[in-house]
């Protein structure tokens, strides 16, 4: 990986989130994923619900089976408001992100890490070197995050070598498409629009060659000698998002991407 490249990516994409009002403070950072108010209320709303599929399925279950707090590593955390969720309920957390700005990259974790002292690290790195030692966490997690991946397989290579035997890998709000036509749509789309949304961004953001979304079958061939076999749990989503696919048919457009939980076991 070219490590320039990633390091202007992750500072020109901090600038973009500081102009879109994507940084949060107070009571509003405390509260998130159940933001309430606010320009992206409503796409919160998606995101609390996956992270409540995440608990229910896979983190108190597992605390339950083995009964003792969870080592996690939160993969592309942000300004850490999963591994703070995680570690209000008595677990370990490795909050870690190639960004440590105070938009909403690691920097802006300080609240969280007062109010949980010693159970959320930070680590500036990238998932696709892992700074740590095989089967060190119980779970590992893509945490928005897995769409940035520049290589599939390598990725999830690592993320199940650093969890343990019997741990679990699990993706969250990654865009996953039924047909792989949709997805490059989408990814056109981006492209075609990038200007305008980016502006003189643009260039640096579209730089590297993210995966940008998953298929099923993605997923499939690139978990190939992993021993990795995913499971979808379909998340209950907010009634506007559901009916996303019908309002795509009636207007003959492209087929809307789900988030849903995504989990595999590692053996």
């Amino acid at each position: 990986m070219n490590a320039t490249a990633l390091a202007r990516f992750g500072s020109d994409y901090a600038a973009h989130r500081a102009s879109e009002g994507r940084g949060y403070g107070g009571e509003e950072l405390l509260s998130l994923p159940y933001l309430t108010s606010g320009p992206f209320a409503q796409q919160w709303t998606v995101r609390a619900r996956s992270f409540d599929a995440f608990m229910r399925h896979v983190v108190r279950p597992m605390a339950k089976a083995a009964n003792r707090p969870l080592s996690l590593l939160d993969l592309g955390a942000g300004n850490g408001w999963l591994s703070y969720r995680v570690a209000l309920e008595g677990h370990q957390a490795v909050a870690l992100d190639i960004r440590d700005d105070d938009v909403d990259g690691l920097g802006a974790a300080g609240p969280f890490l007062a109010r949980v002292p010693g159970q959320i690290t930070p680590v500036v790195a990238s998932f696709d070197a892992l700074p740590f030692e095989p089967g060190s966490f119980d779970v590992v997690v893509f945490n928005a995050s897995l769409h940035y991946a520049l290589d599939l397989p390598a990725v999830l290579g690592a993320a199940a070598t650093v969890a343990r035997a019997g741990g679990c890998l699990a993706i969250l709000d990654s865009p996953v498409y039924h047909r792989d036509r949709d997805g490059a749509a989408m990814v056109e789309e981006k492209k075609a629009a990038a200007t305008s949304r980016f502006g003189d961004r643009a260039e640096t953001l579209l730089a590297l060659p993210f995966v940008e979304y998953l298929t099923r079958t993605r997923l499939r061939d690139a978990s190939t000698g992993l021993g990795l076999a995913w499971r979808r749990w379909r998340v209950p989503y907010p009634l506007w998002y559901e009916l996303r696919p019908i309002k795509a048919a009636l207007l003959r457009q492209r087929r809307p991407s789900r988030f849903d939980l995504w989990t595999s076991r590692v053996s």
